[in-house]
């Protein structure tokens, strides 16, 4: 009589261990463009967990300083205790200096922790988007240990791969003959950038949809703003 395999075991007899991960996966996309005296970072609002949608509307943008913001997406549980330990170092040195902490330092401190957790790393891809020395908007982009990178525009997270690819020919002019590089864009011609982005990754992504939660960041402050994107 054929004896009946035991979830351990596959048709060859070789005895499959059960796998452990500490990290999974919750999805999320965030996208910066930044320009002269502006930039804009934003995330869609749907928090899944492989085939299902824990929740429709989850912001993941968080603001540092009155001039800057964070935009987490991946391992949810990884980027709230990252936020919350960036938060206390903010406080610290607000407290310690009696000032608030510049942009390229804020982006400095985020590249040390992720650093530090570099055996153990957060399950996150983050950005971090504001205004520099100048005024002029600043984005941000980090590997999971730490590498930072300083440009005008980037996309992360689960629909990067879609998004990355229009942004530099757009935003960028790369592969463009004859295209006038270096010229940023304008407020409006931004945000029309990021919103046409996030819809085309909604046709593409299961984890992105639902809205677009938007951050403006000027010198006035930090504006934001929900778009509607479809929910299937």
């Amino acid at each position: 009589m054929q004896r009946s395999l035991n979830n351990s075991e596959t048709l060859s007899g070789i005895i499959q261990k059960p796998q452990f991960s500490p990290y999974t996966d919750n999805g999320g996309t965030v996208i910066a463009v930044g320009g002269k005296g502006f930039v804009i970072i934003g995330c869609d609002s749907r928090l899944s967990s492989g085939y299902t949608i824990n929740t429709r509307f989850q912001p993941k943008l968080f603001k540092l300083t009155p001039q800057t913001v964070l935009g987490s997406a991946g391992c949810w549980c990884d980027v709230l205790t990252f936020v919350r330990l960036i938060e206390a170092r903010l406080k610290m040195y607000s407290y310690e200096h009696n000032k608030t902490m510049s942009t390229p330092a804020t982006a400095q401190l985020v590249s040390i922790m992720l650093y530090y957790k570099r055996f153990f790393p957060y399950y996150v891809s983050n950005l971090v988007a504001g205004l520099d020395e100048e005024g002029n908007g600043v984005v941000y982009s980090y590997d999971p240990v730490g590498h930072c990178e300083q440009s005008t525009y980037c996309a992360t997270g689960s629909s990067s791969a879609f998004i990355q690819p229009l942004l530099d020919n757009y935003v960028g002019k790369k592969n463009i003959a004859n295209a006038e590089k270096g010229k940023l864009l304008t407020q409006e011609e931004a945000l029309r950038v990021v919103n046409d982005a996030f819809v085309s990754a909604t046709e593409r992504n299961m984890y992105c949809g639902d809205s677009i939660i938007l951050n403006i960041i000027t010198e006035k402050g930090i504006e934001e703003r929900v778009i509607p994107l479809r929910k299937d």
